[in-house]
């Protein structure tokens, strides 16, 4: 018997489990696919957004400035790459500067630091690269970037470290609930608890119905991307926004983390598993992003992606107990929802509290340190290799990842178990070959660590094996 369930282990559902594994709870996450971090968190603008845009009074504008808050303090201990860039609302007529105007107090009545209404001379100083025709801005000084899948990777892995039970490839079938206790059932097993948390993203509402009548649907509308070089990195040091809309904030041009450019997205209403890009979807995008940016260089792009994000038809996030008690929800979490996500967790934690008394561990963990090679001094490198040779072996070039990394990746205790997942955990493949030259050499260490066959290797979902047959040849 469990004491809580988490149903979905995207950064939400990480965040819950940060949160209340630092508490003598028996927390289980039930997860459909092989790792943590495969539907929207992976797939995102990768901005933590100041919190100037949602309406007053909103779940979205109160968690979105807490969320915001506790994510710098939260990446700065896990050691998650996390920036505080800021970010422009650009304007470019009066009725623009109206709504900038109208954002600007927003902001201040959700309580976001660090607003100012800056000039067209100002932003052109600060970024020189915008269009002439930018009359106005609003900087947001609080927004920051960050690695949403390596914050995910984070904060449930330190959850393992601290109790939680991660079960992927666990789809939740049916759940019922007799005499105050929850079954959740999946293909394989049932797993009873006193609580359920729903954070199934795209299927939050299918999750909902099982156990309460339909009170809300989920509709999927997919994001499409430009990630450009890092010979992009640089054009602009902010993130770049247009006044949003009725379909969101519109086409950003951001830095990464990372040191790339990232363009996007579009809002398309689609199917929740249809993850394809569009040539009029991208065309849209970056007639879009020259708008604010005239200059940017395309022909660097070095890969396109989609991603899907939960909406429903309240202009809010649905973070409530349902209408059966103890099965709480967090669904229709679209933007900000990763900016977000920290403050549900600890809302959550909350809420509980709120249920009964609850006694926090002694001996929690709660920090974490990640070996980044390329980013070792040459003392630190040296010293490194000659504990662990296999640190000395460079795996992907372009990024400068080595064996010790990958295997590290592969023996977490979340560990990867596919190309993909190496990748989310350490970086392999996301430079300007996308994985031409190293994607080779990680199926091999994957298979040789694992102890399964080059053929069972996966790319990153069940089913996604990149290797079809191997040819024998006559001698």
């Amino acid at each position: 018997m469990q004491d809580v369930i988490i149903i979905g282990a995207g950064v939400v559902g990480c965040s819950i489990s940060y949160y209340l594994t630092k508490y003598d709870l028996k927390v289980t996450v039930l997860e459909k696919c092989n790792d943590v971090s495969c539907g929207t968190t992976k797939a995102n603008s990768a901005i933590i957004h100041a919190g100037y845009d949602p309406k007053e009074g909103t779940h979205m504008a109160r968690l979105n400035v807490l969320g915001s808050k506790l994510t710098k303090e939260v990446c700065q201990k896990l050691d998650v790459p996390y920036q505080q860039c800021g970010a422009f609302v650009l304007g470019f007529n009066e009725e623009d500067r109206k709504h900038i105007e109208l954002l600007y107090q927003r902001g201040v009545n959700n309580g976001v630091e660090g607003l100012e209404i800056i000039d067209h001379k100002k932003a052109l100083e600060l970024e020189p690269n915008l269009s002439e025709e930018v009359t106005c801005a609003l900087w947001a000084k609080s927004s920051a970037i960050v690695s949403p899948w390596e914050l995910c990777l984070a904060l449930a892995e330190t959850s393992v470290k601290n109790g939680a039970d991660f079960r992927l490839n666990q789809e939740v079938k049916a759940i019922r609930k007799e005499n105050g206790v929850f079954t959740v059932t999946t293909q394989d097993a049932e797993y009873q608890s006193r609580y359920v948390i729903n954070c199934a993203g795209l299927y939050a509402d299918v999750i909902n119905e099982m156990v309460n009548p339909k009170s809300f649907t989920i509709n999927s509308v997919k994001g499409e991307y430009y990630l450009i070089d890092k010979s992009e990195g640089k054009r602009v040091s902010r993130t770049i926004f247009q006044c949003p809309n009725k379909d969101g904030k519109g086409v950003l041009v951001s830095p990464t983390v990372h040191g790339n450019l990232i363009v996007g997205p579009n809002a398309e209403k689609n199917e929740k598993e249809d993850l394809s890009t569009t040539s009029a979807g991208l065309a849209f995008v970056k007639k879009a992003a020259v708008r604010s940016v005239p200059s940017i260089n395309f022909r660097e792009n070095i890969r396109n992606f989609a991603g899907n994000r939960a909406k429903s038809e309240v202009d809010d996030f649905i973070f409530e107990e349902s209408a059966t008690e103890n099965f709480f929800n967090c669904a229709a979490i679209c933007s900000p929802g990763l900016s977000s996500a920290l403050g549900m967790g600890y809302e959550v934690l909350e809420w509980l509290k709120g249920k009964e008394e609850l006694k926090e561990k002694t001996n929690v963990v709660d920090s974490r340190k990640q070996i980044r090679f390329k980013q070792l001094s040459m003392e630190e490198k040296n010293e490194l290799i000659a504990k662990h040779p296999e640190y000395g072996r460079v795996i992907c070039r372009c990024e400068t990842v080595t064996e010790g990394e990958i295997l590290a990746a592969l023996h977490s205790v979340l560990p990867a178990v596919s190309i993909d997942g190496v990748k989310r955990r350490c970086n392999t493949g996301m430079g300007r070959c996308q994985g031409g030259f190293c994607g080779p050499k990680i199926t091999e260490i994957i298979a040789r660590e694992l102890h399964i066959s080059p053929l069972e290797v996966l790319q990153d979902l069940d089913g996604s094996n990149i290797l079809k047959e191997q040819i024998k040849e006559d001698c």
